[in-house]
């Protein structure tokens, strides 16, 4: 089968098409014929070694994967058989033709939701349900979305209002990206290309106060942003560093406003996000969110999507297709 190999840590170009076996299910485990490979930010960082990698290279790269259960393995019920599902592989080897996961790793895919859409929208989806149900939003706060034209930022600008936000402020890259977010339903939206982008929130702001803010940027822009948050109230969610490094935020800095940090991370966190995939599907196929869809590409030029999104020039997921 066809398959990109990741062959050592470095730039896109380390991503390799080759051809390998097929692989076969084990106990417990389902062969699907992928349909459609989402190409993960994370898994950028994977590559180019940000994060350490315990296998010996190369081997399938890949985490998650859209398509049909072909096979399965003994003691899986025959029920999935035919079913169009999501996967998930902690193991890597989604960069292929076809993967094999254990079967719980499963999530079946409505039939309202095209293979594409259910890939695209399922990683930034599920994070966007949790965070959203974290912030506990009452339908009085003010609360401020970073990134809010793409991924996850773009989901929860679609749902903010509707999970009970009275006003959205968003940030963006750039006019076109800040057009974006407006659609999506923000009020307000603050260029964050700007280095003195807090500022102009500032001025924006007028005296009032953010209640909750979705962090994904990170670094000192986090910090900058304490001061302009509710007093006793504010909250901040902290999920991402866009930055290249997570929110510079001290205890102290907390404790001297009476402001809540909250970490979206760790191995609980992870848990609901996994247990967030059907909900995800389930607001695209009901047309809650719509899928944010960069563009397909055939699954060998792995080596160029990766090398859009280290350029930040998506403006949603890429998505791989098979031959």
């Amino acid at each position: 089968m066809q398959a990109i190999l990741l062959t050592a840590t470095g730039g896109p170009d380390v991503l390799v098409p080759n051809e390998v076996p097929t692989p076969r299910p084990g106990a417990g485990q389902v062969l699907v014929r992928s349909e459609a490979i989402p190409v993960l930010y994370p898994e950028t960082m994977l590559r180019s070694g940000a994060f350490p990698i315990p296998l010996e290279k190369p081997f399938v790269f890949g985490t998650q994967a859209a398509g049909v259960i072909v096979e399965l393995g003994d003691g899986v019920d025959p029920a999935l058989l035919g079913q169009r599902v999501i996967v998930a592989s902690d193991s890597f080897g989604t960069y292929a033709e076809f993967v094999c996961v254990p079967a719980e790793s499963a999530v079946r895919i409505p039939d309202a939701l095209s293979s594409i859409d259910a890939a695209a929208l399922t990683m930034s989806g599920s994070v966007t349900v949790p965070l959203l149900a974290a912030a506990e939003l009452t339908g009085t706060e003010t609360v401020l979305i970073e990134a809010a034209a793409t991924g996850i930022g773009g989901y929860l600008t679609q749902l903010a209002k509707e999970a009970g936000a009275a006003r959205v402020i968003a940030t963006a890259g750039g006019p076109e990206k800040a057009e974006r977010a407006r659609e999506f339903g923000a009020d307000l939206v603050i260029d964050h290309l700007d280095p003195e982008w807090p500022a102009r929130l500032r001025e924006s702001l007028g005296g009032a106060t953010i209640d909750v803010v979705f962090d994904s940027i990170g670094g000192e822009s986090a910090t900058a942003l304490l001061d302009l948050m509710t007093p006793l109230t504010g909250r901040m969610l902290s999920y991402g560093f866009l930055s290249g490094a997570p929110a510079q935020v001290t205890a102290m800095d907390l404790i001297m406003r009476g402001l809540t940090l909250i970490g979206c991370s760790g191995p609980a966190w992870l848990a609901g996000v996994a247990n967030s995939r059907a909900a995800a599907l389930e607001l695209a196929a009901t047309g809650s969110i719509t899928p944010l869809v960069d563009r397909v590409l055939p699954l060998d030029q792995a080596a160029l999507a990766h090398q859009l999104l280290d350029q930040r020039a998506a403006k949603g997921t890429i998505v791989l297709q098979p031959r």
